[in-house]
């Protein structure tokens, strides 16, 4: 009698209640590779998913606009021009707006290399004045200055400012032919106008 039970106990194995069997299954049973990935968590850990700023509108153009890059200028000129530069960085630095200028001389890092700190400048800068005059045009170092600022932002209306001092127009460079200048002939050398260019772009990003 005890070996009829344990003979029907072999041949008849307890099936499972088709639930437990399914889940079973889900458990133990690797997904195919051809399954798409679940959706929420893979997703919001997703290292190319944009950050959600969360809060007011205001809190989150503080984050961007002209607080998102270092500098609101990056004066481009001459070796023999600093003097210069140094003074339409006083005049921007010191109006009511307070830019925030970058001059190469003043503000690279020491050791670094020069290239990388002017691309590395302009890239951070939301506009780029170019100090144009004879020297300017006399310096290979000024013409590669020049067409990087191009080169950083093509096509980007009012982002790079052209400052034409002692040149007459006909020696106003090729590559900026489709761009308007400054004159620095004028009583304070240009430079007001640079400052209300930088504010006229700087208000399009804020």
């Amino acid at each position: 009698m005890l070996c009829d039970w344990f003979r029907q106990a072999l041949s008849k194995p307890k099936k499972l209640p088709d639930s437990a069997e399914s889940s079973s299954r889900d458990v133990s049973q690797p997904s195919s590779q051809d399954d798409p990935p679940p959706l929420g968590l893979s997703s919001a850990l997703s290292p190319t998913s944009p950050p959600t700023h969360v809060g007011s509108s205001s809190s989150s153009s503080s984050r961007g606009g002209r607080w998102s890059k270092d500098y609101d200028v990056c004066v481009c000129h001459s070796e023999e021009d600093l003097a210069a530069a140094q003074e339409l960085v006083s005049y921007l630095e010191g109006s009511t707006a307070s830019l925030r200028c970058f001059l190469q001389l003043r503000d690279a890092t020491p050791g670094g290399a020069i290239v990388s700190e002017l691309c590395q400048a302009l890239s951070s800068s939301h506009c780029r004045v170019l100090l144009i005059t004879p020297g300017f045009l006399q310096d290979p170092w000024c013409k590669y200055q020049m067409l990087q600022a191009l080169t950083e932002a093509p096509g980007a209306e009012g982002r790079t400012i052209p400052l034409m001092s002692g040149l007459t127009r006909a020696a106003y460079p090729a590559e900026l032919r489709f761009m308007y200048f400054v004159d620095g002939r004028g009583p304070d050398g240009g430079f007001r106008q640079v400052k209300e260019a930088v504010m006229r772009y700087l208000q399009t990003i804020s």
